[in-house]
């Protein structure tokens, strides 16, 4: 243990005394960060470790507050190729979605005003006609995320009572949200029918109970299972529901509102396909193939969406007013909807990224292009978040096979630059894939490329 080291430590009131009058954090987060630094540094002082002199201390101190003072949430660019990327929220909103929804939201907004009347409001009045009519049904609701959705109707529906679900349904999606464990904890009780491959209407009807109060349809959207498979037509257990009594949700995930074969992607179940074969309700996500905030979509018939929102449980999960506005915008520009950011990244063409490259290389400086050994590759990229679990989307990226630097130092190059640029590494090579990179982003890459 060094005395002398310790010595040198400053106190909480000298580090206080260095701080500019801008920094605005609270003073008791100050007080957290500067304790918590001190505490790292007396640590090392008692191993006789500490290589700092007093005002260095006091320098790197100062330096956190700073940085904490701008916060650790930032934009980043996304060089991995997935448009869905959970890491970076998902489905990037648009700029003048955005903007749009801030200009009524920088001040007070009528979301719970009906203004011709000038009494109470519902803040759901401002989406559902519009989201009901894209999807076909009756009625439309939103929530804070499919999650919630699903539980929510689960609960609605069959609280108490048995719930009716093919084995080869019980899907896994990322953070581990499960099927049964949402069924067990909305308060039904799981009936499985079918194996994992297959499942026949028969299995079905031979569950049937006094007790059952619903079937559960789910769309296995984050994977595939191929090969001796068997699945029941949904139109087929909407017929048996109605025999039985029994109404049917459906679970879609990703959600598709519009034919993704018009804007040249793979096919995807539409929503209104699945509201054709006459379900009583049917839940999806807002922030993947929609392209809006995250959210959770509930559309059915008007009975079933006023149980929905009368169940208590609802406030707990309703949108608030950031959410609403946007999926507002969202969906009220959804008429063109091939210009859906979204939509138009996943869409994007090899041609198209591929003279995107090309210009990113020519404004890089030439001894730059050989010290990082940067190439142009065609790549196969997912669609992310689940959706789309069976396609691989044509893309291009840029190919790093630095001799000066490792990929993972690269890696952690890029990340480091402002905007932070994440890619990914992949052999020995570092690569940033333009798939999911933003319009007005490719002069950034170009810039920390040069700095890199």
């Amino acid at each position: 243990m060094s005395d002398s080291q310790l010595k040198s430590l400053p106190s909480v009131s000298e580090v206080l005394l260095e701080l500019k009058s801008d920094i605005t954090l609270n003073n008791n987060y100050i007080k957290f960060i500067i304790n918590q630094e001190l505490k790292q540094l007396r640590s090392e002082a008692k191993a006789g470790k500490l290589t700092m002199k007093r005002r260095q201390i006091l320098k790197k101190i100062i330096q956190k507050i700073q940085t904490e003072q701008e916060g650790s949430y930032a934009s980043v660019i996304n060089g991995t190729g997935i448009v869905l990327h959970t890491g970076f929220g998902r489905a990037p909103v648009s700029k003048n979605i955005f903007k749009t929804a801030a200009q009524k939201l920088e001040k007070y907004s009528n979301l719970e005003l009906d203004l011709p009347s000038g009494k109470r409001g519902q803040r759901l009045d401002h989406i559902r006609n519009n989201l009901a009519s894209i999807c076909n049904t009756d009625d439309a609701i939103s929530v804070n995320n499919n999650a919630a959705a699903v539980f929510l109707s689960l609960n609605t529906f069959a609280e108490g009572k048995e719930v009716i679900v093919s084995r080869g349904q019980e899907v896994e999606i990322g953070g581990s949200f499960r099927i049964p464990d949402v069924i067990r904890k909305s308060g039904c009780k799981m009936v499985e029918v079918g194996t994992t491959n297959r499942t026949h209407i028969q299995d079905y009807k031979k569950a049937i109970s006094k007790d059952t109060a619903l079937f559960l349809w789910v769309h296995t959207s984050n994977y595939v299972v191929k090969g001796f498979t068997q699945a029941v037509d949904l139109k087929d257990l909407v017929s048996l529901g109605r025999k039985h009594k029994i109404p049917v949700l459906a679970d879609l995930g990703s959600g598709a509102l519009v034919d993704l074969e018009s804007v040249g992607l793979p096919r995807e179940i539409p929503v209104s396909e699945v509201v054709k074969s006459g379900v009583d309700v049917v839940t999806f996500s807002g922030d993947k193939l929609l392209g809006g905030p995250q959210s959770g979509l509930i559309a059915g018939k008007r009975k079933h969406i006023a149980n929905i929102l009368n169940n208590p449980i609802y406030r707990t999960v309703r949108c608030d007013k950031w959410t609403i506005a946007l999926l507002d915008e969202t969906l009220r520009q959804y008429g063109n909807y091939k210009s859906n950011l979204t939509l138009a990244l996943l869409s994007s063409s090899r041609k198209k990224l591929n003279a995107h490259a090309e210009k990113i290389l020519n404004g890089v400086a030439k001894n730059k292009q050989n010290d990082l050994g940067i190439s142009i590759v065609e790549t196969e990229v997912e669609a992310g978040s689940g959706s789309l679990p069976d396609a691989r989307l044509p893309s291009v990226a840029l190919k790093f096979s630095s001799e000066i630097m490792s990929s993972s130092k690269l890696a952690a190059s890029f990340r480091e630059q402002n905007p932070p640029v994440v890619g990914y590494c992949s052999g020995r090579a570092f690569f940033i894939d333009l798939k999911a990179i933003l319009p007005g982003q490719y002069a950034q890459i170009i810039d920390a490329i040069n700095r890199a």
